[in-house]
């Protein structure tokens, strides 16, 4: 048995196919100068808004000859921006051996913002990321590989290894023994509550581990944050029980990367060591970990403007389905057009092209161009891949064709362009406004500016707090979830949208 759906007289075999609907929303995008220029003004201010910030931006740094340009940022073992300044009490270790020791109680003083001015306001305690523990590493120089278990001021026992990697341990925050051994190139971490009973937290592979490394007590503090800034803080610790095996030399005292004051000699928060008895007290300041604001200007910076840029490309959106509304209402619909369900389909498909278009050219200018010129300035730039450009490239690309399909959906729902177009900008712009200036960053996990993410050129790292703000290189969720968020908006816009209609249709 067969059947066929009967041919209406009149109208054109093939006619209600999609291809054919497609090529006739494309003619009417073409045919409305206006759509045109508006995406052409998306890309012109994103555009012009980033390569107004990457000119504008002029960073100098004190050093040991004085004022002038920051050096190119540290960078670990793969390739990241990395923080590397601590005060290292070691012993040099010829093949296997370990170390163990108990951090008996760690303090430290930080600095807060000044009740009166020019009084220093320094109060006692420790940031949550002080770090006071056990560390083996390659040699002194900075940004070598190692790796360390540690105490810290308030997320517990962790190991960490070449800067951008977090083991969690027990969450203690007293007394707590602690344990490094190296066999080979593997370093294995421990942590006990009595220096009996032990427990792994991590091993860890060092390629290229030299028969000769560094072992010892290591402690530093990262700054406390204030308001989008970073205040001085250091820390303190008292080791004891101490025992080492295979390295019983003299202990040797390094304040690693610590910086000097204009005049080249004096050192800057220097840290030190105080040694009584079988106890030494550890003073030391900075960080071992990604430097994802100190690393210098990031590349999503550059696009800090992209959320103004979409308004254009939502307007476009919602006034390609409205005018479409009001032509059929005036009885403009030729016979035989295709249904609205697949109308609104196709026309999602030219106007999420479109937008992806002029994405793509935004992003592929703006990056690229802005990039060279803060280089061109003698800024430090945080360290970027060509996998990760090309990721915040077609991202922002595919970011601004979900929206534009988001505004579309939106628009054939309620039907009116004022309300849909501040619906779209209320789902995708404001957030990210809000979210630049620090305020409800959680906005960027549950609304469809969550995509923005994809235009991350740093990631978030657990072990380092930043400021909650875009500004601060803050993005609450990962790239490709932040789009898979946005996507799933329009997703189900688009498909609520051609299910009311389909169903109008049927009536």
């Amino acid at each position: 048995m067969s059947s066929s759906t009967p041919h209406r007289p009149g109208e054109p075999a093939g006619r209600d196919r999609f291809p054919q609907a497609l090529r006739a929303e494309w003619a009417r995008f073409r045919a409305r100068r206006g759509w045109a220029l508006a995406l052409a003004a998306s890309v012109l201010v994103t555009v012009s808004l980033g390569l107004l910030i990457a000119g504008g931006v002029r960073m100098s740094c004190v050093t040991g000859k004085g004022e002038g340009p920051c050096p190119a940022p540290l960078v670990g073992p793969d390739g990241t921006a990395v923080n590397d300044k601590y005060y290292f009490v070691h012993q040099p270790l010829k093949g296997d051996g370990g170390i163990t020791a108990r951090v008996a109680d760690m303090t430290g003083q930080i600095r807060l913002p000044d009740a009166v001015p020019g009084v220093r306001n320094v109060t006692q305690g420790v940031v949550p990321w002080a770090k006071a523990g056990l560390l083996i590493r390659q040699s002194l120089r900075q940004g070598t590989p190692y790796a360390a278990v540690m105490l810290t001021g308030q997320h517990g026992v962790r190991m960490q290894h070449d800067f951008t990697h977090d083991v969690p341990g027990g969450p203690h925050n007293g007394p707590q023994w602690l344990r490094l051994t190296r066999s080979g190139d593997t370093v294995t971490g421990y942590e006990s509550d009595d220096g009996r009973t032990w427990s792994r937290i991590g091993v860890v592979r060092l390629a290229g581990l030299p028969e000769t490394v560094e072992i010892g007590l290591f402690v530093t503090s990262p700054g406390a944050l204030w308001d989008m800034a970073e205040a001085f803080a250091q820390a303190t610790a008292t080791f004891d029980e101490i025992t080492l095996r295979g390295a019983n030399g003299p202990w040797r005292h390094d304040d690693v990367g610590v910086a000097l004051e204009s005049d080249g000699r004096t050192p800057h928060h220097p840290g030190g060591v105080v040694e009584s008895g079988d106890k030494l007290v550890v003073t030391g300041g900075g960080d071992i970990g990604p430097a994802t604001v100190e690393g210098g200007v990031r590349a999503d910076l550059l696009l800090i403007g992209g959320a103004v840029g979409l308004i254009p490309v939502l307007v476009v959106a919602v006034t390609f389905v409205t005018a479409e509304r009001r032509r059929r209402s005036a009885g403009a619909g030729p016979p035989g057009a295709p249904r609205p369900a697949r109308l609104l389909a196709a026309g999602a498909m030219v106007v999420g092209g479109a937008a992806f278009v002029a994405g793509l050219v935004t992003a592929g200018v703006v990056i690229p161009v802005g990039l060279a010129m803060v280089r061109a300035n003698r800024n430090p730039l945080q360290p970027i891949t060509l996998a990760t450009e090309s990721r915040m490239i077609v991202g922002y690309a595919a970011l601004a064709a979900a929206a534009a399909v988001l505004a579309l959906g939106l628009a054939a729902l309620v039907g009116r362009a004022v309300v849909a177009a501040g619906l779209a900008v209320a789902l995708v712009v404001v957030p990210y406004v809000l979210a630049a200036a620090g305020l409800a960053p959680w906005l960027l996990m549950v609304t469809p500016a969550a995509g923005f993410a994809i235009t991350q050129s740093v990631p978030t790292f657990a072990q380092v707090d930043v400021d909650p703000s875009l500004i601060g290189g803050y993005y609450p969720l990962p790239p490709w979830a932040g789009l898979a968020v946005t996507c799933g908006y329009a997703a189900l816009a688009l498909g609520a949208a051609m299910a009311v209609h389909r169903g109008r249709a049927l009536r």
